[in-house]
């Protein structure tokens, strides 16, 4: 099969690679049709290179047609149409009982101190083949799959593998109260993203936040009241106090994480970090590694006293500083964590209907094939050509 294989720093290649097949029981192979480019891959592209092996297949956000089964599974077979959440989850055991899919006990990458299994995702979590190819093979065919209708395109429901759930969940942990405000920062797909399904639930102000012509212009078109970060670097917090009675928003969302601008000294040390050899750059990632925080610290200054945090941009810094004496002061609750995709999909998919609430079947910028990924991964990693979200199609 084809399939798109990291090989190196900025270095993607589509290549021929063995098709995964049954290893046991309960494990299906999916034909792909599509798999969406998330910002999180870009992190592969650029930043984690000491945990990537050449030839490790990407893509943690595939859906398509299942091709086989094995002898364990009923829940599914050949010809069903299915979406296959980035979490490797059991959905049995005591973490995932507690709607905690993304930290599932049967997955956690112990070796790594790290939760759930990923897609495509590097040996921090279990350097699993990903759903940037052509076959998929996942694991937990009778539990982990989510069975979605056929007739509509993919666009209606491939998002439920990550960016739906990753951005209903950031809204959840934002507790925005009913008619409340919230600031959205970083307007990429699950800002985007989070930024509909917080007016949709009934925000009377949603704030975006992000430095991206196109990005700003579209979530402004969906009644998002926006600020270019170029234009507002120094004065931000001010303007967003002035729209909320001197306060700040009752809740802030940050969709950036590590690839927030700003912070010369932290971009520096991913950098040189970046270039050292794998034996010496992993442990100086788990045990020193310091993020790029402007987004962070922004959202920190911008929420109200005694408001919410919840944080979906991945961060990977072990030593980064954290304004501990502000956050108490201000009494912030913070919530933070991988999205635990099936806790989710039972309030998502009543939304994913021919009145289309949330627009899913516009969502995307670009679709492109599968053997133009590597084009792909440049343009988004440059914000080119408008790109928030990229769909493959193997």
């Amino acid at each position: 099969m084809r399939a798109l294989t990291w090989q190196g720093k900025r270095d993607v290649r589509v290549e021929t690679v063995p098709d995964p097949r049954i290893e046991k029981p309960d494990d299906i192979i999916v034909r792909v049709t599509s798999s969406g480019i998330c910002g999180s891959d870009l992190h592969l592209y650029e930043l984690f290179g000491p945990y990537l092996d050449p030839g490790d297949i990407l893509g943690h956000e595939a859906m398509g047609v299942v091709e086989e089964v094995g002898p364990d599974v009923q829940a599914v077979t050949p010809g069903d149409r299915v979406v296959i959440p980035f979490n490797i989850s059991c959905r049995d055991c005591f973490m995932c009982d507690r709607g905690l899919h993304s930290q599932c006990e049967t997955t956690q990458v112990r070796e790594r101190h790290s939760g759930g299994a990923l897609f495509g995702y590097t040996k921090l979590y279990g350097q699993v083949p990903g759903g940037q190819a052509e076959l998929l093979r996942v694991p937990f065919g009778n539990k982990l799959p989510i069975k979605v209708p056929a007739g509509p395109p993919d666009d209606r429901y491939v998002y439920l593998s990550d960016v739906l759930p990753t951005a209903w969940q950031a809204v959840e942990y934002a507790d925005i109260p009913e008619g409340g405000t919230v600031t959205v920062l970083g307007l990429g797909p699950i800002g985007d993203m989070a930024a509909r399904i917080a007016r949709h639930r009934g925000a009377g102000l949603v704030v975006g936040v992000d430095l991206v012509d196109e990005r700003l212009s579209r979530a402004s078109a969906r009644g998002v009241t926006c600020f270019d970060a170029r234009r507002h670097a120094k004065d931000l917090p001010e303007a967003v106090r002035d729209l909320t009675d001197g306060r700040g928003t009752d809740a802030v969302i940050d969709a950036v994480g590590m690839e927030a601008h700003g912070a010369p000294f932290a971009k520096a040390a991913q950098w040189v970090t970046g270039l050292l050899p794998d034996a010496v750059a992993q442990p100086l990632m788990e045990h020193a590694g310091v993020d790029r925080l402007g987004a962070l610290h922004t959202g920190i200054d911008l929420v109200r006293r005694g408001g919410t945090l919840s944080v979906s941009g991945v961060y990977g810094g072990a030593a980064s500083p954290m304004p501990l004496l502000t956050m108490f002061d201000k009494q912030i609750q913070v919530r933070m964590g991988q999205a635990n995709v099936w806790r989710w999909v039972e309030d998502i998919l009543p939304l994913l209907t021919d009145d289309d609430p949330l627009s899913v079947d516009t969502f995307k910028t670009h679709a492109m094939p599968l053997e133009d990924a590597a084009k792909a991964y440049a343009m988004f990693q440059a914000k080119e050509d408008g790109m928030v979200k990229t769909l493959l199609k193997p």
